[in-house]
């Protein structure tokens, strides 16, 4: 299963790398909103992780452009995103779902709670 990471700190990249790959997953990271919609429009991910407070674009904007290119596309499966954020404002998770994510889980969290959300959507 190929997962696209976009997570703009370095050390949080190489952590949640390294757990995915532990479950045997392929990771994908990158560093912003440019290089995460060139990502979804050339590759083929099963799920993305999506942090929030990103450089230029933040998570909202993507997940919304990803959402419009799987629409104007016509892909009828949307690749599951979760919300990946240390944000944990009362309207974050609702503003999460109302652009498109699918699920939320907030910073700090464990590999077993990330695993736990991934295989809510893919396994």
């Amino acid at each position: 299963m190929d997962i696209l990471l976009v997570e703009d700190n370095i050390l949080n990249q190489k952590v949640v790398s390294f757990n995915l790959k532990k479950y045997n997953y392929s990771v994908t990271a990158v560093r912003d909103g440019i290089e995460a919609l060139n990502e979804i429009k050339t590759g083929n991910y099963s799920l993305v992780l999506m942090d929030l407070m990103l450089p230029g674009m933040n998570g909202y904007e993507i997940t919304s452009e990803i959402r419009k290119f799987e629409k104007s596309g016509g892909i009828e499966k949307e690749v599951p995103i979760i919300a990946i954020t240390a944000n944990t404002l009362d309207n974050d998770r609702e503003k999460c779902f109302q652009v498109g994510m699918n699920e939320y889980l907030s910073k700090p969290f464990t590999a077993e709670q990330l695993i736990e959300k991934i295989r809510l959507f893919i396994d």
